[in-house]
């Protein structure tokens, strides 16, 4: 299917320079939204609450986040789960229910509490749902679940573990789940469950690991592709398939930003898949330029791209309208969990197509120049150069 008459050529590099600026600013304006509203890390990256719960079958989804909103939880995700009626996961980005300064009070209290019993370890579960302490002597739990809940915490129970010389103690606490739990209760009645069916948290510095790895994954994505391009084609057109990638990667997560969607390990598998995507389309462009440049090497770099862009317009327009009529279908039939990674894909593609007419080739284009050619016209003035100008005399 062609949408052009063939032998058709369209001047793209005409514009490039006012389009490559406009590009420019828009990966400023992208950078600069990482400070500015900021990115909205989920759960996966900034730490939190998950918990699946069986509600009864006429309670919604709506219903379940109101009631969180209700109780005090900024943006609480809830998704339903397929094939089971009322039964939803819940992410909140509470990890604790105990901060720093209640952390202090009740580790005062249980040392009171001890007398002259010495306290060797003192510390609590990132999740803040378990005390564990090491003593020099044994005591009873229950003098340590009662100097806990002096301090003001609910207490789920304690026992000792381990050898009993160790002198070792759990007290479990009512964390996060449990307060979601009991504020479900109150505002929904006998419809919220009892119990969890699974509760998982996630630390803030796991959180951040989990941030950074996912970092040095696209890092790592783009310089083994920067290595694929350079062996595959020549050196001339690395540098732009890179930045044309960086572009499509730092776009894609500024419109995130903008938006204030949620951005998680979905959003990063969905980054990677644009930058996949784009450098396939990247490829495709680079190919028929080569192509073109060993049938025609009389003519300039600059007629070269317009042709060969030209010449596979149709191409790209056809793969790139059916990807995004796929991920339409996805946009808007899928589940919450879809549409943010389809949104992510959709912004992408769109940009990936753009990126490798108006990004990569030009950058082609200018490496070509201040490379390649500075090069051989020093080389063609160096032979003249030795040369010695004949005497006269």
């Amino acid at each position: 299917m062609e949408f052009f008459k063939p032998g058709r050529v369209i001047d793209f590099m005409r514009v490039r320079r006012p389009v490559i600026t406009g590009s420019a600013i828009a990966v400023v304006l992208s950078l600069a939204s990482f400070v500015w509203p900021g990115a909205n890390f989920g759960i996966d990256f900034r730490g939190g609450t998950e918990l699946e719960l069986r509600f009864d079958a006429s309670v919604t989804a709506a219903q379940v986040r109101s009631a969180l909103e209700a109780s005090g939880y900024a943006a609480p995700d809830v998704v339903n789960v397929e094939g089971h009626p009322g039964q939803y996961i819940i992410r909140v980005r509470e990890v604790s229910a105990i901060d720093e300064g209640r952390a202090s009070a009740i580790e005062r209290a249980v040392r009171q509490a001890l007398g002259e019993v010495r306290l060797e370890n003192f510390s609590i579960s990132p999740g803040g749902d378990k005390i564990t302490v090491r003593l020099g002597a044994s005591v009873e739990a229950d003098a340590l679940r009662n100097a806990v809940e002096q301090a003001g915490v609910r207490v789920r129970g304690a026992n000792a573990f381990g050898r009993p010389e160790d002198h070792r103690y759990e007290i479990h606490l009512a964390g996060v789940a449990e307060r979601i739990l009991e504020q479900l209760r109150q505002r929904l009645g006998e419809k919220a469950p009892s119990e969890p069916l699974r509760v998982e948290w996630m630390g803030p510095k796991a959180g951040a690991q989990l941030r950074d790895a996912a970092i040095q994954a696209i890092l790592y994505a783009l310089a083994f592709i920067m290595v694929y391009v350079a062996f595959r084609f020549d050196l001339r057109f690395a540098p732009g398939g890179v930045v044309a990638l960086l572009h499509d990667a730092i776009v894609t997560l500024g419109v995130y930003n903008a938006l204030q969607k949620e951005v998680n390990l979905t959003t990063v598998a969905a980054v990677l898949t644009v930058v996949g995507y784009s450098i396939n389309d990247t490829i495709v462009v680079y190919d028929r330029i080569r192509e073109n440049m060993t049938r025609m090497r009389d003519r300039p770099l600059r007629e070269l791209i317009n042709l060969s862009v030209s010449q596979t317009l149709s191409r790209s327009i056809i793969t790139s309208g059916t990807t995004l009529l796929s991920m339409a279908a996805f946009f808007f039939f899928g589940t919450d969990v879809i549409r943010d990674l389809t949104f992510a894909i959709f912004v992408g593609i769109l940009v990936g197509t753009y990126s490798s007419i108006y990004v990569a080739a030009p950058l082609t284009e200018l490496m070509d120049h201040y490379l390649f050619r500075r090069r051989a016209a020093l080389a063609r003035k160096a032979p003249s150069a030795g040369r010695s100008v004949p005497s006269t005399g």
